[in-house]
């Protein structure tokens, strides 16, 4: 049980606090009211599945640098206290998951399938070439809505591609801002990052501007999708995340704190915006 505990804490279940809520307002908008339970069910197995995999593939990919991090050395790959293949069997694990969720929902998700494995392992390699990282990280976080409109529409709609590109620049938005507690460590190891690319101020700032770009799709995704009044008030509360984001990243905080509560604030978020979305169909 501990060494279950230590790998539940390792994929940081807990993220995907961030990715389901969003996949069940994509269901709900392609069905234009509460998809079945069946539905619902097999989205939460897929987002589980897509969520293990990534975590398990970062993870061993990663093991290396993480041991040269301060932050990340602790880590149980890079401590030895978990053997790396865990992380494969895991990520194998969580494919598997996947394609069987996938298959359960609808045939246009299993042929979808190749594209959701590719961004899922590629998304670790990423930070050694490229400062866009983080929006391939959000596309992987992008495709549980995705997913979850094709699931029940069966088809790709602009407001599923509207949604798909808010929840990409929304987890881009963060994790920039998670990026800045590693700037000093990814600059000495050569690791991409927007940071590190374009220097810490574009760091503080940019994250405020895709945020408010996520309000925009959001809002354009509604409006397409008929969703009901309360939706724009879920819509509405991204201008006070923005807010206080803004607020927290110019205070001059230490920046481990800052990050701390843009995790929980941005989770209180994502959680606020389903409930607004089933109240625009109750």
């Amino acid at each position: 049980m501990k060494r279950v505990a230590l790998f539940l804490r390792e994929i940081r279940i807990e993220h995907t606090l961030f990715a389901l809520p969003f996949a069940y307002v994509g269901a709900i908008l392609a069905a234009r009211g509460i998809p079945t339970l069946a539905a619902l069910g097999w989205i939460t197995l897929a987002v589980l599945g897509a969520r293990t995999a990534a975590m398990a593939a970062n993870r061993y990919l990663d093991r290396e640098i993480d041991a040269r991090n301060p932050r990340t050395a602790r880590r149980a790959l890079a401590t030895g206290a978990l053997a790396p293949a865990t992380m494969l069997w895991a990520g194998v694990a969580g494919l598997a998951l996947l394609l069987w969720a996938a298959w359960m929902l609808n045939p246009l998700c299993v042929k979808l399938m190749p594209v959701a494995a590719l961004l899922l392992l590629a998304y670790p390699l990423c930070k050694r070439f490229t400062w866009a990282t983080h929006f391939v990280l959000g596309a992987v976080d992008g495709l549980a809505p995705l997913g979850a409109y094709i699931g029940v529409a069966g088809r790709v709609t602009l407001p599923a591609m509207l949604l798909f590109a808010a929840v990409t620049i929304w987890v881009a938005g963060f994790d920039i801002i998670y990026a800045l507690m590693d700037l000093g460590v990814d600059r000495a190891q050569g690791i991409r990052s927007l940071p590190v690319r374009f220097g810490e101020a574009a760091g503080r700032s940019l994250p405020i501007l895709l945020h408010a770009g996520m309000l925009l799709l959001l809002a354009g995704a509604g409006v397409l999708a008929g969703a009901g009044r309360t939706y724009f008030l879920g819509v509405l509360s991204v201008a006070v995340l923005i807010i206080y984001e803004e607020k927290l990243l110019r205070s001059g905080t230490n920046i481990f704190l800052v990050n701390d509560r843009v995790f929980i604030s941005n989770m209180t978020f994502s959680v606020f915006f389903l409930i607004t979305t089933v109240g625009g169909y109750a």
